[in-house]
């Protein structure tokens, strides 16, 4: 308990207060206890008083695991400070590694709160745990943070943005896209695609303002929707996604081609062999994990370089496209994929019909 009073030392005339609030459970108590650097606090306080506006009257579910586990103190700390009631949850104590179902507890609690927050690292193989996760989301219509493989450096970066920015970016982008019918990118490195959007699909802007209609990633910065049909080469020199990422880094040396016709990859090429076998392997396991189910824009300014974290990298601005899940819940598409891997490009032109957005990664619409 000492080590909770000195922590909240910062508040005196609250201390009291927040001592009274503390959480009950074990596994709570155990997360505050757990040291983490003062760096963590501005990027911890933005995702719980900007992006969730989490209020006191309110309950959140904390999920985490050992790695992350410092992380999600610094988010405790200020759950704790806002006065809130929450219940935190580390994987490793509920389940084996990598999970095949999320543990009951974690999906029970969630059945109770208005918020969550998921700092975790994922392992390969855990998707379907992820998506029981975000189904109790959907449908209770929770605010959803969803941090995985946050980083001490992400917290340093990508939380740091200005996310009323980030929104107001986002939100003039989107208004250009859903009125347009496609949306061609290229850049220097070889990427020429074009996308015919389907009016029928809509955007969704997840700007790190996470609101009750659409959880979202933090740090957020992208809109995003299903395509109606993509063709052209899209070339990867930046990140590919889900566990791929922290194996294979950044990509600009050894960049991924990949070549997509009528929404289906029709082709890839790397010189590194390993990664195009085993990125072939990924969007080949089921009947839809080759198809085209996400085009989006990053829109987070306060990210000006990737760094091999497909959670910030995606908010990078410019395009990527991701294989698989559609996230139809929300974009409206009729079908659906047990995968979903994002890839990333660099240094793109944009052009929404005849406007042109975006001139070597430079944003020409002004927030």
């Amino acid at each position: 308990m000492q080590a909770i009073y000195d922590k909240f030392k910062r508040y005196p005339r609250e201390v009291d207060r927040i001592l009274t609030n503390l959480p009950a459970s074990a596994e709570a108590q155990a997360l505050l206890a757990t040291p983490f650097p003062s760096d963590f606090l501005p990027g911890a306080r933005s995702a719980v008083e900007t992006c969730l506006r989490i209020q006191p009257s309110e309950k959140v579910t904390l999920i985490t695991d050992q790695v992350t586990a410092p992380i999600a103190a610094s988010l405790a700390q200020e759950l704790v400070a806002n006065g809130c009631r929450w219940n935190a949850f580390v994987l490793e104590d509920l389940a084996v590694r990598p999970l095949v179902d999320m543990p009951r507890p974690v999906l029970a609690d969630m059945e109770t709160s208005d918020v969550s927050i998921f700092a975790v690292g994922v392992q390969r193989n855990e998707l379907r745990s992820r998506m029981q996760m975000t189904e109790v989301v959907n449908r209770r219509r929770m605010r959803h943070a969803h941090m995985v493989n946050i980083t001490p450096q992400i917290m340093c970066e990508g939380m740091r943005a200005d996310f009323h920015r980030v929104d107001q970016l986002s939100q003039k982008v989107i208004e250009k896209v859903r009125r347009a019918s496609y949306i061609r990118a290229t850049t220097a490195a070889g990427t020429d695609i074009l996308a015919e959007l389907n009016p029928d699909y809509k955007w969704l802007k997840t700007s790190g303002i996470i609101s009750r209609d659409k959880w979202g990633n933090l740090p957020g910065g992208e809109i995003f929707t299903t395509p109606g049909e993509v063709n052209g080469t899209f070339v990867v020199d930046g990140v590919v996604g889900d566990y791929l990422c922290a194996r294979y880094g950044l990509l600009e040396a050894t960049p991924l081609t990949i070549e997509v016709k009528a929404n289906r990859i029709a082709a890839c090429e790397s010189a590194n062999l390993e990664l195009r076998d085993e990125f072939w392997a990924y969007t080949h396991t089921d009947e839809n994990s080759d198809r085209v189910g996400e085009f989006a824009i990053g829109t987070n300014l306060g990210i000006d370089h990737v760094i091999g974290n497909i959670l910030q990298d995606e908010k990078f601005p410019g395009i990527h496209i991701a294989f698989g899940n559609p996230y139809g819940e929300h974009t409206g598409a009729p079908w659906t994929s047990t995968t979903h891997i994002d890839v990333v490009g660099l240094r793109f032109n944009i052009w929404v019909d005849k406007e042109q957005i975006m001139r070597d990664g430079q944003f020409l619409v002004e927030p």
